[in-house]
């Protein structure tokens, strides 16, 4: 049957609503996740910029003094480039963190920057300090950042009788007054001499006049220097002093036995700690590394000096005795087998039978080295400064105070120690630092 002409078939459209829906929320997402990356980019930048407020400036400056000092300075190149405008000059604070962190790791990548300085440097490999939080390292830049704003110091002439930079004063040395004093004795003596002689030649003189008696017996008096030195009395004065001066010094030395104060002995290797802790303010903590956390401040290692004298000074011939400890050949840039340790003489010992611990001084205590070992800066042969005796210790542990600020495990001590001693600080004899068992167990 032939189709009715009536009735025309419509053509009948997709739907496109779905598609409009898909492609819209697909513009949609493609739109946030835009908005999304560029606040993230936004944060990320926020999160790099450098702090600028005194108390980052602070922590980064305890930072680098105790960390980064002994290699690098801020306006002018040490062992280690100047880090003025470090920030600036490098690919990226990422870079320098991953730098920080493990400079080896970022040469051994073939980064281009980091083998650029490696290479300048003699190839001197920097300290890695993998402990080094995000937020810490910031805080060095912001100390760096601060100091690059200020600018270089200008020195200025030190005072009559001030300490220098490298910690010496510029007053008159105790040794010149010693000869000074010595120097006024002796004259003294002279012009005692000189008196006798003066008083002899006025009795002849007198001797040829007319005097009368009573002139004759006070010119020619009996009691004279040799009837005095002849006297008992004279001689059981002089026997008496001749005998307490001698008792006296046998026992400062019995006293004295085991006592090494001033005690300087030649070490194997002139190395001065006026040039290192002075003149260049290279941290003790950098080389004696045990301070903070042991017993022992522990002597340096041959591979702590090898830090710098890879390439500082390598012509001197202490810094050869250095490389042929390390076995360090300086043409391939390699260490040997044969590598030894510089065998320093100690100056410092206590008998087996005290304890004394490092850690808890300086760490806990917050005790300067130059408290026991003096102006440690300013030798150029270390020799024991203080007399390291019983006495000495507690004494110092008579008179110091205990920094309890900040610390609550001194809270209820301090309490204890106000209500039996009100208006006195608690010294460390309140804490038991007079115990026989703190120093001898």
């Amino acid at each position: 049957m032939p189709p009715d002409s009536r009735f025309v078939p419509l053509e009948v459209k997709p739907d496109t609503t779905p598609i409009m829906i898909k492609h819209f929320t697909s513009s949609l997402s493609k739109f946030l996740s835009v908005v999304t990356l560029l606040f993230l980019i936004s944060f990320t930048g926020q999160s790099q910029s450098i702090p600028e407020d005194a108390a980052s400036i602070s922590a980064g400056q305890t930072l680098f003094n105790g960390n980064c000092k002994s290699c690098h300075k801020i306006h002018t190149q040490s062992v280690g480039p100047a880090l003025k405008n470090v920030y600036e000059r490098a690919p990226s604070i990422d870079w320098i963190k991953g730098w920080i962190r493990n400079s080896a790791k970022v040469v051994a990548s073939g980064d281009e920057y980091g083998v650029k300085i490696f290479e300048e440097y003699k190839k001197s490999q920097m300290t890695a300090f993998t402990n080094f939080s995000d937020e810490q390292i910031m805080n060095i830049l912001a100390y760096i950042q601060a100091e690059t704003k200020k600018g270089p110091e200008t020195a200025a002439a030190p005072a009559t009788g001030t300490p220098t930079a490298g910690g010496e004063s510029t007053a008159l040395p105790s040794n010149y007054l010693n000869v000074i004093l010595i120097g006024m004795v002796l004259i003294l003596i002279l012009l005692v001499i000189i008196l006798g002689f003066l008083i002899s030649s006025l009795k002849r003189f007198l001797d040829q006049k007319n005097l009368s008696e009573e002139d004759k017996e006070v010119v020619h008096s009996p009691i004279t220097a040799s009837t005095i030195s002849r006297s008992r009395g004279f001689i059981f004065i002089v026997t008496f002093l001749v005998a307490a001066l001698g008792f006296k010094a046998v026992i400062n030395g019995l006293y004295s036995v085991g006592i090494q104060q001033g005690y300087a002995p030649k070490q194997p290797i002139a190395f001065s700690h006026k040039l290192h802790a002075g003149d260049y303010e290279i941290d003790c903590k950098y080389c004696h590394t045990g301070v903070m956390k042991g017993k022992s401040a522990t002597i340096p290692s041959v591979n702590i000096c090898m830090n710098c004298h890879r390439a500082v000074k390598t012509e001197s011939p202490q810094i050869q005795k250095i490389w042929q400890a390390a076995d360090w050949n300086a043409e391939t840039l390699s260490f040997g087998p044969n590598q030894k340790p510089i065998e320093w003489v100690r100056i410092h010992n206590l008998p087996d039978l005290a304890y004394f611990n490092h850690a808890q001084h300086v760490n806990v205590g917050g005790v300067a080295c130059q408290t026991c070992h003096g102006p440690i800066e300013t030798m150029d042969v270390v020799r024991q400064y203080s007399l390291l005796t019983m006495g000495w210790c507690i004494d110092c542990h008579r008179k110091t105070d205990i920094n309890s600020k900040g610390n609550a495990y001194y809270d209820r001590l301090v309490e204890l120690h106000n209500s039996k001693k009100p208006g006195t600080s608690m010294k460390v004899e309140d804490n038991g630092g007079l115990e026989c068992s703190k120093c001898h167990y």
